[in-house]
């Protein structure tokens, strides 16, 4: 039995929880890794909250703020527990808005104070662009300052996978960060970061972008062994303006955001909670498979069209591949169709994709595609349907 026939039922009830999914049953909405959809209990909680408590945490001494600043910490709490954490006493878990201001504050705050002239850095520049222009913008701000950062291109191999024999050999005595991405924002593989320690040694840190992997597959800390986890809520089924910078503080020094701080966006925060026990109790590993069954569907059917080039390792499209399947993330080209005229033609048939260079690093894709991103309230239905579409484009 495949995994989209096992988990129908299971899957039947959670797509039903989705107030916009269910409100458009003639739209099919794949575009979740751009932003995903968001289940009633976070709407639900966010509401409850703003109607019964809402007041600013770690300012007033009244029950309103105590509450609010107690709901703060037990979601810091949260988020540990989410991501096994293996030493929650001693790691610190500071809320941002994205993904991107994340990696921001890593290097700004924590990185660049340590960096001393000759120091090298291993950047990913086929992956997204907000895990390489805040590294490279530290290295800018050190050379204005006189000091020769040194920033390496990440090695890949055939697949678009990391190559840990090449990086293993590029490791020195001066290699500070490591930067990396859980799962590709475009080819959908996840980047095998659990095997990145042993390439890198028992002391260089790690950063992971996992902007596309909480929530849509498990992350443990503790079996991964990197140093930084930095993710986006509004892609974790929790409200736009929410992000969290997890930090081991284990190699180098404690990571400490710099300056004030400002009032946390706790709407967002208490949407995340929600969001985080809503995956938990859905069972990540089943929707993980979900969103693979899926897009192995998706691939299977693009394969066999000429006119479609599909992005990224030819040898993970076949649904009884051998190798790595894609993470519900699938990005293709039509050799005779623009991308972007390819993306009004499937808005046209309630078929919402991305279509544009999504934001890829100076290594990545130059030419635009189509993503395809998928999430637990997809269909086999929806992805038969775009195939069917895509196919009569071919016959025309």
């Amino acid at each position: 039995m495949s995994a989209l026939d096992e988990l129908h039922t299971w899957q039947e009830k959670l797509r039903g929880q989705f107030p916009l999914i269910t409100a458009n049953p003639d739209v099919a909405y794949l575009d979740s890794a751009a932003t995903s959809q968001k289940p009633q209990v976070v709407l639900d909680a966010v509401l409850t909250y703003l109607t019964t408590g809402n007041a600013n945490a770690a300012r007033g001494t009244y029950p309103w703020a105590n509450r609010t600043t107690t709901r703060i910490e037990q979601a810091r709490d949260r988020l540990r527990r989410f991501l096994d954490d293996p030493a929650p006493q001693r790691s610190g878990v500071h809320f941002v808005s994205g993904t991107t201001e994340g990696l921001r504050a890593v290097a700004r705050d924590w990185l660049a104070p340590q960096l001393r002239d000759g120091d090298e850095i291993i950047v990913p520049f086929a992956d997204h662009a907000a895990n390489n222009a805040p590294w490279l913008e530290v290295a800018e701000l050190l050379r204005h300052r006189g000091l020769s950062i040194g920033v390496r291109p990440m090695p890949y191999d055939a697949a678009h996978d990391y190559d840990t024999d090449r990086l293993a050999t590029m490791i020195n005595s001066r290699t500070r960060l490591i930067a990396a991405t859980h799962v590709h924002h475009v080819y959908g593989n996840d980047m095998n970061v659990h095997r990145l320690r042993s390439a890198a040694g028992p002391t260089i840190p790690i950063c992971l972008d996992a902007a596309q992997g909480v929530g849509h597959l498990p992350l443990s800390t503790t079996a991964t062994d990197v140093d930084f986890v930095v993710f986006s809520g509004h892609k974790t089924m929790a409200l736009p303006g929410t992000g969290a910078i997890w930090a081991r503080n284990q190699r180098g020094p404690t990571y400490t955001p710099a300056g004030w701080n400002g009032s946390p966006n706790t709407s967002g925060i208490i949407s995340l909670v929600a969001a985080l026990d809503w995956l938990d109790a859905a069972g990540l590993d089943r929707v993980a498979r979900w969103n693979t069954a899926l897009g192995a569907r998706l691939t299977d059917g693009l394969r066999t069209m000429p006119d479609i080039e599909v992005l990224g390792c030819q040898n993970s499209l076949a649904t009884d591949t051998l190798v790595q399947q894609r993470h519900g993330i699938v990005a293709f080209r039509h050799r005779l169709i623009g991308s972007n005229d390819l993306g009004f033609i499937l808005a046209a048939h309630g078929l919402l994709v991305r279509a544009d260079g999504h934001c890829q690093a100076d290594q990545g894709e130059r030419t635009a595609s189509v993503r395809v991103s998928l999430h637990v309230y997809n269909t086999a239905e929806e992805v038969d349907r775009l195939l069917s579409v895509l196919a009569a484009l071919d016959s025309d």
